[in-house]
């Protein structure tokens, strides 16, 4: 007999609350409850009712196996995987949309050629829409097998009947269970789906890749919980008029998260760059006015990029700040020692400070901070 209650979720973070909250208490967002009802059942048992029993091992009973790996082919995913893909696990890959997540997955089914069958599943896009990317990336693996589905029910049918290599799900916020009773992409539908896809793969040693949206912050949507049940969590960053992209990781189990890898998109798909520096200044002038050459740490990998100020009077009562691939508040706080400590007349005049390429940078190093007092 099924049992229904109705709780509010914070769409946010996640959170559930019996009541309606106008303040989330876990990520301090306004207005970010909704309702939704939940419908449980009291035979949670076997097909008799009876619970399945479960004995605890002494850890050093337990043989220890190293990760086997599968190299993707793509020198820079390896490089952020860790050295590849790690049989039976679950990776989560995140971006804005149109960044390239579904190029560069789709360059991976077709290097995968050889090594077993790839599951591609989409919600988004039709089987005539893969096959037009297909052909303008010229992919030529015959392996690859297209499922266009959103009920996780039957995708579960799906992998188990094919036991592939490898799983796509293109994208885990399409993906909806009639078990529960929310619209496809919140919170509770994600965090279900999500487990469902690892209790299949997991137990059947397939390796998975989820691909995710993004919110207005560059936070994959969903709970937060969501980043943590998965074993690996990639970020493809970039602005989408310029043609570099930067593929983050922010966690690993089985590698460090200290690697980035950069591509850059092209017709014919995401090309990698093996010496991103080199690329990264190649379109430099002389001695250009406002602009200057630092290095700075992508991951473990040391890079030479460009970056550009310029200053103006303000026309306005307040002048203007504006930072283009840097913190906002590192810049402010820049302008402020500069101020003090150099004298600079700062306070009326306009700032305006770019990172060329499309580069964020987050780790700010004594050489970059040397290269911002340089300018002025």
């Amino acid at each position: 007999m099924a049992k229904t209650k109705t709780i509010f979720v914070c769409s946010s973070c996640g959170y559930e609350s019996p009541k309606w909250l106008g303040k989330c208490p876990g990520c301090n967002e306004w207005n970010s409850f909704y309702e939704e009802k939940l419908t449980s059942h009291t035979d949670v048992g076997g097909k008799n009712g009876e619970k399945k029993k479960v004995a605890p091992k002494l850890l050093k009973e337990v043989e220890g196996k190293d990760a086997l790996r599968t190299h993707t082919g793509i020198g820079e995913l390896d490089r952020v995987l860790g050295g590849g893909l790690v049989k039976g696990s679950l990776v989560l890959v995140g971006g804005e949309p149109g960044i390239g997540k579904s190029t560069l997955i789709l360059q991976l089914c077709d290097k995968m050629q050889g090594e077993g069958k790839v599951l591609y599943i989409s919600g988004e896009e039709s089987a005539e829409q893969i096959k037009l990317r297909a052909d303008r990336l010229n992919i030529h693996n015959d392996d690859i097998l297209f499922l266009g589905e959103t009920d996780i029910s039957l995708i579960e049918d799906a992998i188990l009947e094919i036991k592939p290599k490898l799983v796509i799900v293109d994208s885990i916020q399409t993906m909806y269970s009639d078990e529960i009773s929310s619209a496809a992409g919140t919170v509770s539908q994600v965090r279900e789906i999500t487990s469902r896809i690892m209790r299949v793969c997991k137990g059947n040693e397939i390796t998975t890749i989820i691909i995710g949206h993004v919110t207005k912050e560059g936070n994959i949507a969903g709970p937060r919980v969501l980043e943590h049940m998965v074993d690996t969590v990639l970020y493809l960053e970039g602005e989408r008029y310029f043609s570099y992209r930067i593929l983050r990781s922010v966690k690993n189990r089985f590698g460090s998260t200290n690697e980035v890898g950069m591509f850059e998109m092209q017709s014919e798909g995401m090309v990698e760059i093996t010496n991103p520096s080199s690329v990264l200044i190649s379109e430099r002038e002389d001695n250009p006015s406002g602009s200057i050459i630092v290095a700075t740490m992508e991951g473990t990998r040391p890079l030479l990029i460009e970056l550009q100020a310029l200053t103006t009077p303000s026309v306005f009562g307040l002048p203007r700040r504006t930072a283009n691939g840097i913190d906002y508040n590192r810049l402010t706080l820049l302008v402020a020692v500069l101020e003090k400590r150099a004298g600079l007349a700062l306070g009326s005049q306009d700032i305006y400070l770019n990172v060329v390429s499309g580069i964020k940078i987050r780790r700010a190093s004594s050489r970059l901070r040397n290269g911002f007092s340089m300018w002025f």
